[in-house]
């Protein structure tokens, strides 16, 4: 980090020097990369399968609620500190709970931070969003920071959903399932949905303590992982048993809870990708500066050292301006590709979304017309919110794919020598759906016995009236008569029963309309959403590339420049301190090319 932060104040310095201040906002961009060294392993999985003992056990402190009945509701982030402090971060007094610009926080006691989550407020009683724990810990230090999540709950729950937009600002992932069974369908989907969006994924078996077999289900669940073409680390520990041997200091006890293997990921191949990650990044960029400001300094060094030379050096740069301009007007054709993709793009989203939502609209018509809406809506309502959350969630990462393809092709038709992909990082979108109206209720409505016999009686007149008059001319039988009557039981009661029947249809036909104004409803609003974050991926992509352009023809224009004054100065010009300065930016490019280089101990693992 200090090497890093040395190369960044001796290229921005070169910079000023060379009055390049294109160059220095895009050394402040690697500045604040290192700013946040932060690493987030976001801890997923399925209600109660052990995550927020896992955090616990990983940090050796109680800080997250576990209990049997009781589970995670909200989010909580624990990092390193140099005390141990827990904060309470919620909606003020004036804020809706939703409305996360005014949120404020309240610092409470450690020990005291598992129970606030799980009484899901804070001292005064008002709600609570996340949680922010700090500990001085060996395993945080690095910047690994670990956010245990609410249990998905199934794949459509609402904790899902939010999960996977929080996906893409996540290093890494770690799915969380216990020994007791192999992997569910909805695990398996939301691991492919992770794997997706998210490059570093792993797996943790949990409670192996309590499962004897636990290491055949392993093995299922590898050979799921398999399946589904995930070359997937399986992480098998025991919570348990890495508190015990926390506790009673054994070695052989924590050998075989299975955390050792786990903090090793976490610590080689997490924080240590992330740090290399980001040293490259930075290294990259100062090394990019220095080739733009070299350029100019050996043009005019070239010039001054050999005056007759000069020509040819300024044609070839002209020639080099030449090859920058015509980049420019190809940037006009890639800005059109783009735009041109994004549209597409959209379309395709989409459609993707109502054609799921029509499934859906399908599934739900069938499951309407096989039984009485108003007699299982709860049910009914609670298996389409989940339907709706996981066809979100699938179109969210399907966007979020086909944005890094599109990102990816832009980047190859640019071609130019310092081309990099930006980071695409989507909004806040996991609250879309609570600007959707929620399904109008279907009830079954009262029917009271005075309405039942009104019913019945409408029914029966005509058949008492009309069998009574019959028997009366052929029988000499009087109007009411026990012929009349049955007749007038037998009507009335399938008077009835089509009355029943016919509010049945009614029902139906309400909670059909209900659906389809609600998934309507859905459509416009994710539609919308998914719409903004490719005008972003859009922006971001048009600006970075630009900018790259930008860069590069205001280098060679530098070098034209200094090339023809160099050309035209007197005699004693100050080539030493030309060749000084041109020595000190090919150092710097020589720390940079350092730094980027690969570490030979992560190349021999």
């Amino acid at each position: 980090m200090l090497e890093l932060i040395d190369l960044l104040d001796r290229a921005e310095a070169l910079c000023r020097d060379a009055d390049r201040t294109d160059l220095l906002t895009r050394l402040g961009q690697g500045r604040r990369r290192l700013r946040d060294p932060h690493v987030r392993v976001l801890v997923v999985g399925e209600l109660k399968q052990g995550k927020s003992q896992l955090v616990n056990a990983l940090v050796s402190a109680p800080v997250c609620p576990v209990d049997d009945d009781i589970a995670t509701s909200v989010p909580v982030a624990v990092g390193w500190a140099a005390a141990p402090e827990a904060v309470l971060v919620g909606p003020s007094g004036r804020s809706a709970q939703g409305d996360l610009s005014h949120l404020t926080r309240t610092a409470v006691p450690v020990d005291a931070m598992a129970r606030h989550l799980s009484e899901h407020r804070r001292p005064d009683g008002s709600p609570v969003t996340y949680g922010e724990v700090g500990l001085p810990r060996h395993l945080l230090a690095g910047g690994l920071v670990l956010v245990d999540t609410p249990g998905v709950g199934g794949i459509g729950s609402s904790h899902a959903s939010a999960t996977i937009t929080a996906l893409p600002t996540a290093d890494a992932v770690l799915l969380v399932s216990d020994a007791g069974q192999e992997y569910t369908a909805a695990e398996v989907e939301f691991l492919q949905q992770a794997r997706a969006v998210c490059p570093n994924v792993a797996c943790v078996l949990t409670k192996i303590d309590l499962y004897p077999s636990w290491r055949t289900v392993a093995e299922r669940d590898r050979a799921h992982l398999r399946d589904i073409g995930l070359a997937t680390r399986l992480l098998p520990v025991s919570s348990t048993l890495r508190v015990l041997a926390a506790r009673h200091q054994d070695r052989d006890l924590h050998d075989e809870s299975g955390f050792p293997a786990l903090v090793e990921y976490l610590r080689d191949e997490v924080v240590d990708n992330a740090g290399m990650l980001a040293r490259r990044s930075v290294a990259h960029d100062v090394r990019t500066v220095c080739e733009h400001l070299l350029m100019a300094c050996r043009a005019e060094l070239a010039t001054l050292e050999d005056p007759a030379q000069g020509a040819t050096i300024i044609a070839g740069l002209e020639h080099g301006r030449q090859d920058a301009g015509e980049l420019r007007r190809r940037s006009a054709r890639w800005q059109q590709q783009l735009q041109d993709g994004v549209t597409d793009l959209m379309a395709d989203i989409e459609y993707d979304l109502r054609d799921r939502l029509r499934r859906i609209g399908r599934e739900a018509e069938e499951a309407i017309d096989a039984c009485d809406p108003g007699e299982v809506w709860d049910e009914f309502d609670a298996w389409l919110n989940q339907r709706v959350r996981a066809t979100v969630a699938a179109n969210f990462v399907w966007t979020h794919e086909r944005a890094q393809w599109l990102a990816a092709e832009v980047a190859g038709r640019f071609d130019a020598g310092d081309v990099t992909l930006p980071t695409l990082v989507p909004g806040n979108n996991e609250d879309v759906l609570d600007l959707v109206a929620r399904l109008e209720r279907i009830d079954v409505e009262h029917v009271g016995r005075a309405h039942k016999v009104l019913v019945a009686l409408r029914g029966s007149y005509g058949g008492v009236l009309m069998f009574g008059m019959v028997t009366a001319i052929a029988f000499g039988m009087s109007i009411i008569n026990p012929i009349s009557v049955g007749v007038g039981v037998i009507l009335g009661g399938r008077a009835f029963r089509e009355d029943r029947t016919n509010q049945v249809k009614r029902r139906r036909a309400e909670a059909r309309s209900a659906v389809k104004r609600h998934l309507d409803d859905v459509a416009f609003q994710v539609g919308k959403d998914s719409k903004d974050r490719l005008r972003r991926l859009q922006r971001v992509l048009r600006d970075h590339f630009t900018t790259r352009a930008d860069e590069l023809v205001r280098s060679l224009d530098d070098s034209i420049r200094s090339a023809r004054q160099a050309a035209h100065a007197v005699e004693g010009s100050d080539v030493a301190a030309l060749r000084r300065r041109t020595e000190a930016l090919e150092a710097l490019r020589a720390d940079a090319d350092r730094l980027a280089a690969p570490d030979p101990a992560m190349v021999l693992a």
